[in-house]
């Protein structure tokens, strides 16, 4: 195995969202709450594992079918058009955690589960009400500067999503157009319905989303670690593969459908099918 290049990587003390890996050890520079700050780091932290390129190219290559090194790159969630996301697996999920990596492997994005309360922490460990509250969600690229602000509102029955882009703000929603059967998602820019997201499984884990000419743009497919992992943890991990260059508002509509549908679906997970 090859030691990893320098980047942002997942805290290993487990106490901040990112911390500087220099390409040779962990370094005192740490992200917390998308903002750098330093922090000393305990002795006995363990180095970065060289396998997150390999894990990558094999979800790619065996899990996903896709060929790694094709497509556009750009570094980023809105220029790369083939988009790797892992979830922090835990045995109890209190707060979403993703990982957004490129086809290369390397981290381009996080996305962290933002506002919660010690109160909804609680109870979405003892019940399964946490479908019903509020949850919003913020993608940050490598240096915590915030990409997408995501929000869905409490609901009942039928979910919807607010997309916001920081310095722009509200760019689109999505709609959920469904209760029963393959779940629906309609890609809306104010009145507009400028795409839909569509399960191609009554379990949503295959979609495609498609413009409003009906021509797909997009598809993400999820990918398994494996057995126990998937039984025994909460994990739930994702390709996503973007056809052709979109512009917003439509982007940032398939972006957002791409990095945030398992936390839009899995609270709402007992009420499909």
């Amino acid at each position: 195995m090859t030691t990893p290049v320098a980047g942002w990587y997942p805290d290993p003390t487990g106490t901040f969202e990112q911390r500087w890996w220099d390409g040779v050890t962990w370094t005192d520079k740490v992200i917390h709450a998308g903002q750098q700050t330093v922090s000393p780091l305990p002795d006995g932290a363990a180095p970065v594992q060289a396998s997150t390129s390999e894990k990558v190219q094999r979800q790619l290559a065996d899990r996903a079918g896709i060929t790694p090194g094709q497509g556009a790159g750009g570094g980023n969630v809105f220029t790369e058009s083939v988009l790797v996301v892992n979830q922090k697996a835990k045995l109890l999920e209190v707060t979403n955690q993703y990982s957004v990596y490129d086809q290369n492997g390397t981290q381009i994005a996080a996305v962290t589960e933002v506002g919660q309360s010690t109160l909804k922490k609680a109870v979405r460990v003892l019940s399964s009400y946490d479908q019903f509250f509020t949850h919003r969600l913020e993608v940050r690229d490598m240096s915590g500067r915030p990409q997408l602000l995501v929000t869905r509102p409490a609901k009942l029955l039928k979910s919807k999503v607010i997309v916001e882009r920081p310095g722009v703000g509200e760019v689109g929603r999505l709609v959920q157009l469904n209760a029963i059967g393959k779940i629906r998602f309609g890609l809306m820019a104010g009145d507009r319905q400028v795409g839909e997201l569509r399960a191609e499984n009554w379990r949503a884990w295959d979609f495609a989303i498609v413009d409003e000419t009906g021509t797909e743009v997009a598809r993400i497919k999820k990918t398994f670690e494996g057995l126990a992992k998937t039984m025994f943890t909460t994990a739930d991990n994702y390709v996503i593969r973007i056809h052709r260059p979109l512009e917003d508002p439509l982007l940032s509509l398939v972006v957002a459908s791409a990095l945030t549908v398992d936390t839009a679906l899995k609270q709402d997970s007992r009420g499909l099918g």
